[in-house]
């Protein structure tokens, strides 16, 4: 089959979150400022119709029409006209997995379904494995609905009465319905629809029809022919049933640069699809673990331990995603197990557990599937039998649902299991614990930083690159503070001593996670520190969870920040230890930032990114960007202006212009990737007339350089280069004076 040619990517992109109190009007006026700073492309969160009020737009309700909270079709397409006008291309993220069903009326489909169950023309388009559909939304099972007209309602809730079953009482009308509405307990072992993780208002729908294809994709591939969208970018792809077959359909019908949401392993390659590449989880890893010093990990290894933490990474993830097969996903694993003899439920749970990547490709991921049984029979010898029997069928019908069911689900045991709890357990050093990290690497060594980016060269040159994103666990320039701890070790484990014996948290990993997300993004007010531990205690689900809430726990989390802040003679401590290893931070930030936007594959820039950003987990880094500072600071470096680095973040604004303009205008230079030898503290390569060059392990005071044969200047100061970092901690060089 002859793959459809890839189309010209754009040379950066930058990404925008939409939301009612920010849509296409808000965004367009952004035009003049983008092509300013020099990106390529805006990028935007979905923008299809979405759940009322939606501040992320993955809830989906209409495929069919952009969003009209946002402004709907005529904003969409002013700022598309915007976007042109100033030589900007638009990049469109899309939800292919699921749909919005948490407001029925919302979503036509659904409410169609509801209401005439099997027979609805829209019953096929989800995956919903039998009828009634089980609704989990009740706060008992002795809760009862209300007749009302038309309608069933619950609260808030409202539900449809299929023609002529509306006579008698709410109960009654209820048992005649194409659905029951159930206590939400229920849902983790009971649910009859696949839906996105265990998010039971997220149902899937069954992309691998083509008419479902068509369906939900109709509009977009309307605004790509119509030239409004250049590039889309795919969310959770292996949530689909097939994979391989989606991206080459979409490939085909769209004709558009593709990048896929997909986290690939430390060691993992993406299959051979027609698309660029990934979102770039896997260039985060690499760009920022070569700033952490490897020197570090067996002091801060130690911490840990002392502190009663663990430090053994593969057992955490095993427990964990354990724990998720037998709680939140139990419903998935049922439904698994039903399609082989015997309902082998542990073993299709322990299979699970043991997958060394997020999923299969069958038959082309066959080498993942056999480490998956190696490691489940290895490591459950009882269920040796059943997982046999499992492995046969698999491997006899790949294409079978057995086979199906088990890819698609593995993704969401490793994502719920290692990104949601994994990684909120095993804090021994929270700068690793990052989508598509390796925390139990410590760090990136320079020589396998050079062959990763020579690789993406050669292999995925247009795939995307990113350091922050809607989905980090914290920003870039809070893993570039974090990364200085791994040079004082020794200085950082007795502050957190000190620390912990007069204000230490009651649960270990929460206590460690607690003062380095503290340090890292400090300055940070009481108010988002505590909604970000309650987070990550409840996803960590050691002492709380989000359905089994320990209201003693929560309580010493809630008042946690204030007590740490109040007091006068700790934060004197605190802010002098943040005083000093912030111009370290500083100059990580600026070095991790011109690997990525000058280094392989297309690079994208987080909201508000181009300055200082101390963001964590969401819905801390979907807050507002103050959009007025950067212009004015954007106005003052057009005008020749060459910042210093301090606490403006105007030199990390320069250094995304410069490089963003340079990509944009230069594009040859920014081709081909050799490796600069420059010593431990130095990360450099060249490209086509080109070299970057970065700063590394800043905490140390040695001169920092490259040897040069030729006459190169530093675009970012505008002067000669003569070898040595002098001004700045990152240089740009082009060949010539």
């Amino acid at each position: 089959m002859t793959q459809p040619t890839q189309p010209t990517p754009p040379s950066s992109t930058y990404r925008v979150q939409l939301r009612p109190e920010f849509g296409f009007a808000d965004t367009a006026a952004l035009a003049d400022y983008l092509a300013d700073l020099g990106v390529g492309a805006l990028y935007t969160s979905p923008i299809l119709a979405a759940a009322p009020g939606s501040t992320h737009g993955y809830d989906v309700v209409d495929p069919t029409k952009a969003n009209p909270e946002l402004g709907g079709e005529q904003g969409r397409v002013a700022m598309t006209a915007r976007m042109r006008a100033a030589g900007l291309s638009v990049v469109v993220d899309i939800v292919p997995n699921h749909m919005s069903v948490e407001v029925p009326t919302a979503n036509p489909w659904w409410w169609d379904v509801l209401t005439h169950g099997p027979s609805s023309r829209y019953a096929r388009h989800f995956d919903i494995e039998s009828f009634p559909v089980l609704i989990p939304v009740l706060g008992s099972a002795d809760d009862e609905l209300e007749l009302d007209g038309e309608v069933l309602r619950y609260h808030e809730h409202t539900f449809p009465i299929a023609p002529g079953t509306g006579d008698g009482t709410a109960a009654e009308v209820h048992e005649r319905q194409h659905y029951r509405v159930v206590d939400w307990r229920r849902a983790s072992a009971e649910l009859n629809y696949r839906r996105f993780f265990d998010i039971t208002t997220l149902a899937a729908v069954r992309v691998e029809d083509p008419e479902v294809f068509e369906a939900t994709h109709g509009e977009v591939l309307r605004w790509v022919a119509d030239g409004d969208v250049v590039g889309l970018r795919v969310d959770h792809p292996d949530g689909l049933t097939d994979p391989a077959g989606y991206a080459r359909r979409l490939a085909e019908r769209s004709g558009a640069w593709i990048v896929l949401e997909k986290i690939l392993e430390a060691d993992e390659r993406l299959p051979d699809w027609p698309v660029a590449g990934t979102t770039g989880y896997d260039a985060l890893r690499e760009v920022c673990g070569v700033f952490v010093d490897p020197a570090g990990a067996g002091p801060i290894t130690a911490l840990a331990q002392e502190l009663g933490v663990a430090t053994d990474f593969d057992a955490v993830r095993t427990e964990c995603r354990r724990l998720i097969t037998s709680t939140s996903l139990a419903t998935e694993v049922r439904r698994i197990a039903a399609c082989a003899p015997g309902d082998p439920r542990e073993a299709v749970a322990e299979l699970m557990v043991h997958f060394p990547v997020y999923r299969s490709y069958l038959p082309e991921g066959v080498d993942h599937w056999r480490a998956a049984v190696d490691a489940a029979t290895k490591a459950s010898p009882h269920l040796a039998a059943d997982i046999a029997a499992i492995d046969e069928q698999v491997r006899d019908n790949p294409a079978g649902e057995l086979a199906l069911r088990l890819q698609q689900t593995s993704g969401m045991v490793v994502a719920k299991g290692t990104e949601d709890t994994a990684f909120y357990r095993y804090t021994r050093f929270a700068a690793l614990t990052e989508v598509g990290g390796a925390p139990e690497r410590f760090g990136v060594p320079v020589a396998e930083f050079h062959a990763a980016q020579a690789r993406r060269e050669e292999t995925a040159p247009a795939a995307m690159t990113a350091l922050s994103t809607h989905d980090t666990k914290r920003s870039e320039d809070v893993r570039a503070r974090l990364a200085v701890l791994s040079e004082i070790p020794d200085e950082w484990a007795t502050e957190v001593r000190d620390w912990t014996a007069s204000h230490g948290l009651p649960e270990p990993t929460l206590n460690l996670l607690a003062w380095q997300t503290l340090v890292g993004a400090w300055p940070i007010d009481a108010d988002r520190l505590v909604d970000y531990l309650r987070k990550a205690a409840r996803e960590a689900k050691v002492a709380t969870t989000w359905t089994e809430q320990d209201p003693a726990f929560e309580a010493a989390i809630a008042e946690w920040p204030s007590r740490v802040l109040g007091d006068d003679a700790l934060m004197a401590r605190v802010r002098a230890f943040v005083d000093r290893i912030t111009p370290a931070g500083w100059s990580n930030a600026l070095g991790q930032k011109l690997l990525q936007l000058a280094g392989p594959g297309v690079p994208d820039v987080y909201q508000g990114t181009e300055l200082w950003d101390l963001s964590l987990v969401d819905p801390d880094n979907r807050r507002p960007v103050d959009f007025a500072e950067r212009r004015e600071l954007l106005a003052r470096i057009s005008g020749g202006w060459v910042p210093p680095v301090d606490a403006s973040g105007a030199a990390k604004l320069h250094v995304v212009r410069t490089v963003l303009r340079l990509r944009r205008e230069r594009p040859e230079l920014f081709t081909g990737y050799r490796p600069i030898e420059a010593g431990d503290h130095v990360v450099a390569f060249e490209r086509n007339g080109l070299i970057a060059v970065a700063s590394r392990l800043p905490m140390t005071d040695v001169e920092r350089g490259i040897d040069l044969d030729t006459a190169w200047t530093d675009v970012l100061t505008g002067r000669p280069f003569y070898g040595v970092l002098t001004d700045y901690p990152v240089a740009l060089l082009v060949r010539g004076d």
